[in-house]
């Protein structure tokens, strides 16, 4: 039987805006002969989605002719809203909402942007829907062990986890490859099998390089972090509260790639850490 036949009852399936999870979604479709009224096609915008982004979430929807619903935080009630590719933030809006309502940044122990902005704007339009319990398909790979999640106790929250991709055996290999095949594709460069604009564009669960190549090639979009960064020094009582990275400031890693110059992009040189501290791309 295949890995992508749909279980039983209300399924969220997850569409990041990246090429791992269309390509379940892909799956998924080609499985079920299309997709029934009990399931649900989500994509959270934070408003911090490169445009390529956007442009891909729409050209898969249009393409597969599959309906996806864009959603946005609000930190009133209903807490969510639901958006369009025309009508979509695309200056941060729902996450600086987020920001200020909470008046300190997220962090890598604090990750409370991807809880509101993502699985939590999620769950509340799901529960509108009249949703008691459901299942989410999230698209783990099967080269992604350390992001595997048990599937079989849901906890305190309303879905048990499905991982399709993982019991598929399906490798970022075979994503690359699915996406040669097509007729259209997310418009970011794949390095490595990820795409490392993808999703949030200064994540501070991405790497230095990663961050520091963002402030060199789209010095607009490093600003909005580094408007962050002062709108919370503003904000927050603690000096703490008002970085995304202990390590640094987006002010000084900004300034660090103006000063420095292109040298500190060859990776042999070691001038930038190329681990990510977390996993925020897909």
């Amino acid at each position: 039987m295949s890995q992508y036949i749909l279980p039983n009852g209300n399924v969220q399936i997850a569409f990041s805006g990246g090429r791992t999870s269309a390509y379940m979604l892909h799956e998924i479709l080609k499985a079920n002969g299309g997709l029934p009224e009990r399931v649900q096609v989500l994509f959270q915008n934070t408003g911090r989605e490169m445009p390529q982004t956007l442009d891909f979430v729409q050209e898969v929807g249009d393409r597969w002719n599959v309906p996806i619903v864009w959603l946005e935080y609000l930190p009133e009630a209903p807490h969510f809203e639901i958006v369009s590719h025309n009508s979509a933030s695309r200056n941060g809006e729902p996450f600086e909402r987020l920001i200020r309502r909470r008046k300190y940044l997220p962090n890598q122990q604090a990750r409370f942007c991807t809880i509101e902005l993502k699985i939590r704007t999620a769950k509340r339009y799901l529960m509108s829907l009249g949703w008691k319990e459901w299942t989410n398909a999230i698209g783990i790979r099967a080269d992604e062990q350390r992001r595997v999640r048990p599937e079989d106790d849901k906890g305190k929250d309303r879905w048990f986890t499905w991982q399709p991709l993982n019991h598929a055996g399906v490798t970022k290999r075979d994503v690359a490859k699915f996406w040669s095949q097509q007729g259209f594709d997310l418009r970011l460069p794949n390095v490595k099998g990820n795409a490392a604009l993808g999703n949030c564009d200064g994540c501070f669960l991405k790497s230095e390089a990663t961050l520091a190549m963002l402030a060199r090639d789209y010095p607009d979009r490093h600003k909005w972090w580094d408007d962050m960064e002062r709108l919370a020094s503003s904000l927050s009582a603690s000096p703490s509260g008002a970085r995304f990275r202990k390590e640094y400031t987006r002010a000084a890693l900004g300034d660090f790639v103006d000063r420095q110059g292109d040298w500190i992009f060859d990776d042999e040189n070691g001038a930038l850490c190329q681990t990510d501290g977390g996993e925020c791309t897909g």
